[in-house]
């Protein structure tokens, strides 16, 4: 088996890369992961900063889309296989999860759909793509592989990945049809890096909405997950979220996360 050497694993919803295109690339130099998975990059492949991103000292993987969506890759290590959506035969024109294999790792990075309200046809589509999910990890990986998904998963998992679970009772993002969408994604073999590493702590959130200073009261939810299979959980050394970049001027509504792993 091909030994693979210790890893630091980002992922970052930009909320549109060409808009954050300067804090991202401020945030690689500081924080220097050897992956960076990103969501919503909102924009065509052609149009990705694939350049400047090059002269930070990363490859990248794109599958973008105009407007809306699109997920990508970055890793200093030149990846491989690379897979563009969950190619399960299923007509799907949005741009949501991209595969590629980096230094002996099998890496993810995942926009989840949103959901918008309970029981639109939006949210039929959420659950029915997690289901499909499940059903692309069943037939392309196992659970004794080093795997890691990462992205936005637009699921708190728990009542304390909220700021007030009475408030959140039954809205997209927490309601149990959703929660248990994601149990069924995990039960293929995967981990909870942040919660593995931090069960029980409250008040760690992800995403803040832009209105009524929901961020400097910390009304969040944490719905930017790093999921890993066994054999990455075993050297999992830490795991945390990066609030401090969620502050300044024109911040994305998400935070970083990250885990590290060991040799």
């Amino acid at each position: 088996m091909r030994r693979w050497r210790a890893m630091k694993i980002a992922s970052w919803n930009v909320n549109s890369v060409r808009a954050r295109q300067e804090r991202l690339l401020n945030w690689l130099k500081a924080h220097q992961p050897d992956v960076l998975c990103l969501q919503e990059l909102k924009c065509v492949d052609a149009d990705f900063p694939t350049e400047a991103v090059r002269e930070a000292g990363y490859h990248a993987v794109t599958h973008g889309q105009k407007t809306y969506n699109g997920v990508a890759i970055l890793s200093k290590a030149e990846p491989s296989d690379v897979v563009l959506g969950l190619s399960d035969g299923v007509e799907d024109s949005h741009a949501r999860l991209i595969a590629a294999t980096v230094s002996g790792v099998r890496v993810v990075s995942a926009y989840v759909p949103n959901g918008q309200a309970v029981d639109s046809p939006a949210y039929v589509y959420k659950l029915e793509w997690y289901s499909r999910l499940r059903r692309y990890l069943e037939a392309r990986h196992t659970p004794d592989q080093p795997l890691v998904l990462c992205g936005d998963w637009n699921v708190a998992p728990e009542p304390i990945d909220v700021y007030d679970p009475a408030v959140w009772e039954g809205q997209t993002l927490f309601t149990l049809k959703e929660r248990d969408a994601l149990q069924q994604v995990c039960a293929f073999g995967l981990a909870d890096t942040f919660r593995k590493l931090h069960p029980g702590v409250e008040k760690k959130f992800s995403w803040w909405d832009y209105r009524g200073l929901s961020f400097p009261k910390n009304l969040g939810v944490r719905i930017d997950h790093i999921f890993a299979t066994a054999p990455l959980v075993q050297r999992l050394v830490k795991a945390e979220i990066d609030r401090e970049e969620r502050k300044g001027k024109q911040p994305s509504d998400h935070a970083p996360v990250w885990a590290e792993f060991r040799d």
